[in-house]
């Protein structure tokens, strides 16, 4: 029987779709919202609740969507308007709900906003945007922009510099207006009235930049420095979520989740406050920026390899800080983050399946909202590209040029093998439906590479195998649906586990019921005796239970009363 909790997208579990790599219709080689309305059922099959859709508004497509040039409108990529409507109408008539991709820290510089914004400083849309006088002839600071160089561009028209922290093709957003802010609000009033049912905004604690803009410092050998310190979680950022929050949510029954780079778990548990006046979730970065280089000047771009310690020790931290306090969101995979299986699991042939399993079981069993990447229910794997040709990722493609031609602090060879691990571009490979051509994405040259593997790992085969990856992930979500414990529960990490370098384990408790979750992280046959059998065995990667052994990537799940 279905559990209801206290908000309906606390045991919800979201399903992301990038539309542009979900399913063609209409014979481009690229995705679009008749093939999204075509794949209803196979979401619905896997028991998700929520569609959350990467941006499918008018773009540009500079940054895949990210761009927006008008915010009521749909790319005509994607299909129109009454494709969407189309789209709403089916899906909430098989109970399915749509989370639209709010970006709001940036626009387009083709967004009408800002070509009236860049006509000069007497221009009523001036103040929309960031504008600053230079300073010595150069930059007004040496913020670096998140897609490398830096974060400001000169526009000869007027003689000063309008701020972009990420392309240039993406200008920021001046929230400190009122105007910027009510217009924003509008938008998201006329999606929720038009039936929407939440948003994902986009870096979202971006919008609030510092009242003073200086220098920051630079790592050796870089011109320009990490920004995020001086404009994640700036200081007018609550109320301005607040504000939003009574002009737009407190209107409308919606889920909201905003995505929240250098977020503490403090900060946490102020977006996401169980009083509601804010957000209802937060996107966290920590543990996956677990991987990222010690060199600062290489951020992400890295091979190094996590350790279970170093990942269980925040998945706690975030787990123990925000229970009671606030909501957390899980996930693994997103458009911006590689496969997991190939990252975190082990996407080796032999245990592919098995490891893809272990990661699901153990993240689905935390406190918080689960979310799943499409085809992180099928263990896709990171792709493989022969030449920098081959990638399609603004934020790839210029990272390899900043590090390697222009600031030579990596060799191109060493760079290929950083973006083979880390590259946005491995999220974005067309979802693999079956072994046909192009894996049945389309029948048209996919807008990017298919992973060569998808004769092997689709859809297709995933659905008539009874033991599939999508299968254990259809029973998470269903275990989320029905009990209880699943939503309430408390976190506790088995005793002594916090030491083991090879094993998860930890329990949930809501008082009537706990659920232990054991978690081999190793290729090796091992074991624990926190791994013996507790009651009723509830799920497994393994057809057996064998107690205190724990096989390659064993992941186990036990029920037992708490009152014993």
């Amino acid at each position: 029987m279905a559990y209801t909790p206290k908000w309906w997208w606390q045991n919800s579990v979201v399903y992301q779709v990038y539309p542009r790599s979900f399913q063609d219709s209409n014979h481009d080689g690229i995705g679009d919202l008749k093939g999204i309305i075509s794949r209803l059922d196979y979401i619905k099959k896997l028991g998700a609740d929520i569609i959350w859709l990467n941006p499918i508004y008018r773009s540009p497509n500079v940054d895949n969507g990210y761009d927006i040039s008008d915010y009521r409108a749909i790319d005509p990529t994607f299909g129109s308007l009454t494709d969407f409507k189309e789209l709403l109408t089916k899906a909430h008539e098989l109970g399915l709900k749509i989370m639209m991709d709010l970006v709001v820290n940036h626009s387009s510089d083709e967004n009408e906003w800002f070509k009236q914004s860049r006509q000069g400083k007497e221009n009523p849309y001036r103040d929309y945007y960031i504008w600053r006088d230079p300073v010595d002839g150069h930059e007004p600071t040496n913020w670096g922009s998140y897609f490398s160089g830096s974060a400001w561009q000169y526009d000869e028209t007027s003689g000063q510099y309008y701020l972009h922290l990420f392309a240039v093709k993406q200008p920021d957003l001046n929230w400190e207006n009122e105007a910027v802010r009510h217009s924003v609000y509008d938008i998201m009033n006329w999606w929720a009235d038009l039936g929407v049912d939440g948003f994902r905004m986009d870096v979202i604690n971006l919008i609030s930049k510092p009242a003073v803009y200086k220098d920051v410092p630079t790592a050796p050998g870089m011109q320009y420095g990490d920004v995020e310190p001086v404009v994640a979680n700036g200081h007018r950022m609550h109320e301005f979520l607040q504000e939003m929050h009574q002009a737009v949510m407190a209107k409308h029954d919606l889920v909201t989740v905003g995505e929240t780079p250098g977020a503490t778990t403090d900060d946490a548990k102020k977006y996401a406050n169980l009083a509601q006046t804010e957000l209802n979730m937060v996107f966290e970065f920590e543990h996956v920026g677990l991987d990222g280089n010690d060199n600062p000047a290489l951020v992400k771009w890295s091979d190094k390899k996590v350790s279970l310690p170093e990942l269980r020790d925040n998945l706690v931290k975030w787990q123990t800080q925000l229970n009671g306090k606030a909501w957390n969101s899980l996930y693994w995979n997103n458009h911006d983050q590689p496969r997991v299986v190939s990252r975190f699991g082990n996407d080796d042939p032999k245990y592919r399946v098995v490891s893809a399993k272990m990661l699901a079981t153990m993240l689905h069993c935390l406190q918080g909202t689960p979310y799943i990447y499409a085809g992180e229910e099928l263990a896709m794997t990171n792709t493989t590209f022969n030449s920098l040709s081959d990638y399609r990722d603004l934020e790839s493609i210029n990272a390899y040029h900043q590090l390697v031609d222009e600031e030579h602090l990596v060799d191109g060879k060493t760079m290929s093998r950083y973006l083979a691990i880390h590259s946005r571009d491995n999220a974005r490979t067309p979802m693999q439906w079956d072994d046909s051509k192009n894996a049945g994405f389309s029948d048209a040259e996919p807008w990017i590479a298919v992973n060569p593997n998808y004769s092997e790992i689709n859809a297709k085969a995933a659905l008539a195998d009874p033991s599939s990856v999508f299968y254990h992930y259809q029973k998470l979500i269903q275990m989320r649906h029905d009990l209880p414990v699943m939503t309430e529960g408390k976190f506790a990490l088995v005793n002594g586990n916090e030491f083991d370098e090879q094993v998860f384990a930890y329990t949930r408790d809501d008082g009537e019921t706990t659920l232990l979750v054991v978690a081999n992280f190793t290729k090796e046959t091992i074991k624990r005796e926190y791994a013996a059998g507790q009651g009723k065995l509830l799920l497994s990667n393994y057809e057996d239970d064998m107690g205190e052994t724990l096989r390659p990537y064993e992941a186990k799940v036990y029920e037992f009363s708490s009152k014993r």
